[in-house]
């Protein structure tokens, strides 16, 4: 017969058993609710895929947005000559010769996809408006929006998106950022390099959803789908 010291010190472990039993549960559900709400949140992500990948072009649908006239594109000015070692292009506040040259490589390819019923707009800074110039071969309508890069600036882009007509806006990285930043795009992939061009579609209740980025020497695979 086992003693009363015996059968205590039994139950006494019973309840240690159950104490920890009860709160391993409670570690595993806590555990499974965090995967669950980073799985969640994971999922509201966008991510940015490269269009100068074909495949990534394909799945984007950006030739048949564009065709279509519900293309918003955000093109960062091209090399600053401020901070380049490159010979500038004339006025120290504007761009490279350079980057002139990348500006020329994205306006073939946009008028490759065809600029007939777009819009388009610039920054007023003079390296905004000297890539708009090399971009489109034109002095282009300048709006103070698209330099101040504040909250506002993707309902802003959104609002003069008439439906059929693509839309131009040249302008910063810190604009660019913004709009990104509102489409849910992780921080470590809205910076946006010199005369990279951001595609955002725009559906007919308004809503975007951002197709993907190409950077100037990229344009040339979109010629050639473009072309076929």
């Amino acid at each position: 017969m086992l003693s009363s010291n015996t059968l205590g010190h039994a139950a006494i472990h019973a309840r240690r058993q159950r104490r920890l039993s009860r709160k391993s549960l409670g570690a595993a559900l806590g555990l499974c609710t965090f995967v669950a709400a980073l799985t969640t949140w994971l999922a509201t992500r966008t991510h940015i895929v490269d269009l100068g990948n074909e495949q990534h072009l394909t799945d984007s649908g950006l030739l048949q947005e564009w065709a279509e006239g519900a293309v918003i594109v955000m093109i960062r000015h091209a090399e600053r000559c401020d901070s380049a070692p490159g010979p500038c292009l004339d006025d120290p506040t504007g761009i490279t010769v350079a980057g002139s040259q990348a500006a020329g490589q994205v306006g073939l390819g946009l008028l490759q996809l065809g600029l007939n019923d777009a819009d388009m707009l610039s920054s007023p800074k003079l390296r905004t408006r000297q890539t708009a110039h090399f971009i489109l071969g034109q002095a282009v309508a300048t709006e103070d929006w698209l330099e101040r890069c504040d909250k506002q600036f993707a309902s802003e882009a959104l609002a003069r998106k008439r439906p059929g007509h693509n839309l131009v806006l040249v302008t910063h990285n810190g604009c660019i950022d913004h709009f990104a930043r509102d489409q849910g795009v992780p921080g470590g992939e809205r910076e946006s390099g010199y005369a990279t061009a951001l595609f955002v579609s725009v559906d007919g209740k308004g809503k975007a959803r951002i197709l993907g980025r190409l950077n100037p020497p990229a344009w040339q695979r979109v010629l050639a789908s473009a072309g076929r």
